[in-house]
Order: C-alpha cells, then sequence, then structure tokens
C-alpha cells in the first residue's frame, strides 16, 4: 500500500503534476530479528532493486549484499559504529525524505518489523507529511521469532490465550510511563522488548501488579543466531539470573507459564551444529544451498562477498565470438558467472539460446548445468568430479571426432586459470578464450565485507569455506593490514570447493581441512559439517 500527498491520489498523478524529477519511494522494510532466512520476499524483492538502503545497528549485515553493488548503504544506528557517527531519529527522517525527493528506491531497513517498536510510525508519518510515497513490509518480529527459536510458544492450548507487548523503556517509575502494568500482568503472556537494563524495575512492576513471584520467565540474547542464549528462571529471580550470565542488549524477555514447555520444544538449540558460525567468501545470492544446508543442522552462515563481478576491459573478444558462433563445436562454461555473464552478453546483442543450435555444450559440474538449464539449455557432458583439468580430458574423451581443429568457445573470468584451455589446445582444437567478466576484491569498507571480516578478527568464526581462487586472493587483499593466515589459522576448518582453490590457499601457506567429495555446494555443507562436529568442535573459538 502506497501513500502519497492526497488521499485516493495515485503516484502516477503525483509524478505528472511534479515540477521537478519524479519523487522516489521509501520502502519500510522488516529484516526480521538476525536470521537473514526470516527476511520476507518481497523485502528482498525491494532490496535487489534499491538505489538506497538505510540501514540500522542490528540488522544482519549480510542482507546489505541482496541490493545492488552501485546501491548506496547508509548506517543509521543509533551508536557509533565502523560505518560512521550514530543517528537521532530527526535526522533519519530528513535524510529518508531527502533521498526520495532526489528520485531514489529507499529501502529503509529495521530489525524486526517496523511497526513493532520499530518507529516505523514515526517514520511514516513524517514521509506522509512531506509528501513522500512510501510503503510498509512487515517483517518476522523478534517476539514470535526469538521465542520460536528457543522453544517458547507464546500461546498454548490449556496454558495462554492471551499475550501483551511492551517496552522497557517505559519501566514502573518513570515518570512519563505510559505502561499499564496491571494490564500487563493480566495477560497470560508478557513480552518485554528493551528491558534488559530497567529489568529490576520491570519485574517488581509485574509483580506488584499480580503477577507470581515464581512466574516461569525466560531472557533471550541475540534469538535466532548463533549467538543465542536463553536464561531461565523465576521471574523474581531473572534480573539477577541474568546479570550472572552477563547478557547484553539484545534481550527479549518473556514471561509466563509457556516457558515451563521450553525443554522439548527447544528445537534450535538442540541441532547439531547449533552455535557455529560458517563464513562463506561469496555472496548471499550464490550461497542458498550451502546457507540452506548449515541452517538445517543448526549452523549460522555468515557472508563476505569479498569479490564483485564487473565488465571486462575490452568487450571486443565477445564481438569476435559472436561473430563466429556457427563455427564453434563446442561451448565450455567453467562457472554458473559464465553462464550468466555470456548469455547477458548475447542477449545485449539481440542473440538468444539458439545461438547454441549445433553446438555441443559442456559444464565444469552441476552447478554450472543449472544455470544453463534456467536459460533453456541442457549440458551435453558434466562430468561427475568436475574442474577445468577435468572437463577439458572429458571432452577430449568424448569427442568422437577427435579436437584436431575443432573450435571450442571458453567464456570465463578475465582472470581464469589456464589449465582447461591448455589440454585442449594439446589435443589440436582451437579454444578462443573470451572474457565476459573480471573478478575484483571488494572495498574493504563495503558494509557486506566489513561486519562479516570483523567476526573474523574477532575470533568469532569456526569455519571459513572458499568457493574460487579469486576469492582466496580477495581476502589476503582485504585483510592485508593484518595477517590472514593467522586469522584463518584460528578457525577450526578450512574448507575449499575444489583442488584449484585449495592449491591457491596452500600457496599462501593456509592449512586446507576439507575439499568435498564433489564440487556441490550442498555437499561441502554436509561434509563440512560432519568434519566439525567429528573434531569435537566445542574446543572452537566460539567458547
Amino acid at each position: 500500500m502506497f501513500c502519497a500527498f492526497t488521499p485516493g491520489a495515485s503516484l502516477r498523478t503525483l509524478a505528472l503534476v511534479s515540477d521537478g524529477p519524479p519523487i522516489g519511494t521509501v520502502f519500510l522494510v522488516g529484516a526480521g530479528p538476525g536470521d537473514p532466512a526470516l527476511l520476507t520476499r518481497r523485502g528482498a524483492d525491494l532490496l535487489a532493486d534499491a538505489d538506497v538502503v538505510v540501514f540500522d545497528g542490528l540488522v544482519n549485515p549480510v542482507l546489505l549484499d541482496l541490493a545492488p553493488a552501485a546501491a548506496e548503504r547508509l548506517y543509521a544506528g543509533k551508536k557509533h559504529a565502523d560505518l560512521g557517527e550514530p543517528m537521532r531519529q530527526g535526522q533519519i527522517n530528513q535524510r529518508l525524505i531527502e533521498l526520495a525527493r532526489a528520485g531514489k528506491r529507499v529501502v529503509r531497513l529495521k530489525g524486526g518489523d517496523p511497526f513493532v517498536f520499530g518507529r516505523g510510525a514515526e517514520e511514516g508519518r513524517e514521509l506522509a507529511a512531506a509528501g513522500v510515497p512510501f510503503e510498509v513490509v512487515p517483517g518476522v518480529s523478534s517476539a514470535t521469532a526469538a521465542s520460536a527459536y528457543a522453544g517458547i510458544p507464546l500461546t498454548a492450548r490449556n496454558v495462554a490465550s492471551t499475550v501483551a507487548y511492551a517496552t522497557g523503556h517505559e519501566a514502573a517509575g518513570k515518570p512519563e510511563s505510559a505502561v499499564d502494568w496491571q494490564g500487563l500482568a493480566r495477560a497470560d503472556t508478557v513480552v518485554l522488548f528493551m528491558a534488559l537494563k530497567t529489568l529490576p524495575d520491570c519485574a517488581a512492576a509485574l509483580i506488584a501488579a499480580g503477577k507470581s513471584p515464581g512466574t516461569p520467565a525466560a531472557a533471550i540474547y541475540w534469538g535466532t543466531t548463533a549467538a543465542q542464549r536463553t536464561i531461565v528462571a523465576p521471574l523474581e529471580q531473572l534480573p539477577n539470573a541474568v546479570t550472572d550470565a552477563g547478557l547484553r542488549p539484545p534481550v527479549l524477555i518473556v514471561v509466563g507459564d509457556v516457558v515451563e514447555l521450553r525443554k522439548p520444544l527447544a528445537w534450535f538449540e538442540s541441532l547439531p551444529l547449533f552455535g557455529a558460525r560458517i563464513l562463506s567468501t561469496r555472496r548471499l545470492e550464490q550461497s542458498r544451498a550451502f546457507a540452506s544446508e548449515l541452517a538445517t543442522l543448526g549452523a549460522e552462515p555468515v557472508f563476505a562477498p569479498v569479490t564483485r563481478l564487473e565488465p571486462p576491459a575490452d568487450s571486443s573478444p565477445i564481438d569476435r565470438a559472436v561473430d563466429a558462433l556457427g563455427d564453434y563445436r563446442w561451448w565450455l562454461f567453467t562457472s554458473a558467472n559464465a553462464v550468466q555473464r555470456w548469455f547477458d552478453e548475447c542477449e545485449r546483442r539481440g542473440i538468444d539460446g539458439r545461438s547454441a543450435a549445433g553446438a555441443r555444450l559442456a559444464c565444469v559440474g552441476r552447478v554450472t548445468a543449472a544455470a544453463l538449464r534456467e536459460r533453456g539449455l541442457i549440458a551435453d557432458l558434466v562430468p561427475q568430479h568436475g574442474d577445468g583439468e577435468a572437463i577439458a580430458r572429458a571432452m577430449v574423451d568424448a569427442d568422437a571426432q577427435g579436437l584436431a581443429g575443432a573450435r571450442v568457445l571458453m567464456p570465463r573470468a578475465a582472470d581464469g586459470r589456464v589449465e582447461a584451455g591448455d589440454i585442449l589446445s594439446e589435443a589440436g582444437a582451437e579454444v578462443d578464450v573470451v572474457p565476459v567478466y573480471r573478478t575484483v576484491a571488494a572495498e574493504p569498507g563495503d558494509p557486506s565485507v566489513l561486519f562479516p571480516l570483523r567476526r573474523l578478527r574477532q575470533g568469532e568464526i569456526d569455519a571459513v569455506a572458499f568457493f574460487a581462487p579469486s576469492q582466496v586472493r580477495a581476502l589476503f587483499d582485504i585483510c592485508r593490514d593484518q595477517d590472514p593466515v593467522a586469522l584463518l589459522e584460528r578457525c577450526a576448518l578450512i574448507a575449499a570447493i575444489g583442488n584449484t582453490t585449495a592449491r591457491a590457499l596452500r600457496d599462501r601457506g593456509v592449512r586446507v581441512d576439507l575439499i568435498p567429495s564433489t564440487p556441490d555446494a550442498r555437499v561441502m555443507a554436509r561434509e563440512l559439517a560432519s568434519a566439525y562436529t567429528s573434531r569435537g568442535a566445542d574446543t572452537g573459538p566460539n567458547d
């Protein structure tokens, strides 16, 4: 739903009467409580099309990677951070208005749900008053998500049929407090946001209003993440228990008999990899299968997209290849990125998948073949255990005519490895290596990289998974101010998707603990999990 100047006025009407450029739209998007998988599909779609992302301090930074590389990312947290000074709410409101008036599509990314203690109403009112169209995209609230991940249902038949939410900022004794503690105490379940500092006052107010001092209560720290901790105690004892545990914000408080149901329902904390943080060196969009497998086992995937893809410096090889499409006997793809970029370049030149007619298609592995299928094409050759050398040798064996004199098209990264081309050339093929993209290291100050690598530097990462030699080079470049080898050696496990990536790590003095039996992200996730648990990784860096 869009809000505009006048009730009933359309965005089209507003754009037509505007004297300046068309006004942009602000999307108040709930990012969820921490687990990036809880972002809604609508939120992900808006991020993918954003010009600017204005994000809170509690937002999982991996979500910033869903925005286009060219999108501006603005920190709007209330505390000082590496990305800048804190912003007051008035400053945030004004900045949103300015960006929209400049014609930008602005995603205001807020932790949890924007309308549940998220100040979304304040921002919406200011936008409406300024004539800026906006849309509210609800998010998964920490009230429901953190409690569910802790195994605490907010309602349960014969136990609780009413729930009340309140903010701990409005603690008892605060002169301007508007919290009806008597009303809260009558609810079967009470959920308190931002109540850590005022927890003694909140507990005392609930007890004074009629809650039994022995009512089961829980404090959930960083719910839905690998850092999640749940402290359970009777209501009157919970403040001391939280202090003894050394909990810091963010913490959600749940009070009610439903807390007693937690033990058999604590599914998340019972998973085999609960508490483990596994860092992937590629983008979230490219790591969904890997992340899904890890999350199923309870690990927290952490994404540090240390590389980004850019167009090649010279497009003339692409033009020459397009002119000679009918001459190629084989098209060889060594990565899903090569598939995507090659066909994007073809489409820009008015050429579609029919141009592959008459050629045989070879892919290095199942992921690359899947990218080809998305273009409506089926690979003729996919080796079971693929890398550049394996696919080239498989092509030599599979071509009944022999490759002598055959032309082979090989779209790839500008800095790709040469083994496959060398093997095919030795077999007599004429190989046209066509750079369709180049891989460059991300900027160290990019929020998508800054936050996850800070966790690596602080010893909060248990395992690291590399998916390409370029990612190894990029991480060493980004972390050149420190000792990258020492940073990685602190992790319990280092995994590489294949022999080429493993070689890039070993050449830099980094041990490699795991190369999956098949260069497949899901396989690597499962085998990494098995290796991690078999090592008894309770001695890892998270302890």
